[in-house]
């Protein structure tokens, strides 16, 4: 019986602006567009994980997090790894700017985010959950 796949726990921030594109970061040396956030710290609560992971990748604090759940997906940056992830929906408190690990920062609609190569849990959970744009 094969041993099961180390898992990486993470918070997570789907992050929207006013007309419902979908803020996806790429860390460098990698290919997929995700979310921001990150490793959550063995004495740390995912909330507090996360807000010190958009700090340090987007130079912005969380004005708002609302709890969206906790889900599971491959890890896209580690193979033969998962993902717990607790995401959040995130109102930050200013513009963001891709600093630390972040390469690249985009906003996209959902429709042009299924067309850029994305994480598992970015592709799989976050997508089904983003607002549907204004009619």
């Amino acid at each position: 019986m094969p041993a099961a796949a180390p898992t990486l726990h993470i918070a997570a921030a789907l992050i929207e602006d006013a007309s419902g594109r979908l803020l996806l970061v790429r860390k460098r040396d990698t290919t997929a567009f995700m979310q921001a956030g990150g490793k959550i710290e063995p004495h740390e609560l995912p909330a507090d994980a996360l807000s010190r992971e958009l700090f340090e990748e987007l130079g912005c604090r969380p004005r708002h997090l609302e709890p969206l759940g906790e889900f599971t997906a491959p890890a896209a940056n580690e193979p033969g790894h998962g993902l717990h992830a607790h995401l959040f929906r995130v109102e930050l408190d200013g513009p963001p700017q891709a600093a630390a690990e972040i390469a690249e920062l985009r906003w996209v609609s959902p429709v042009d985010a299924a067309t850029l190569p994305l994480a598992p849990l970015t592709r799989d959970i976050v997508l089904p959950r983003a607002s549907a744009p204004a009619a």
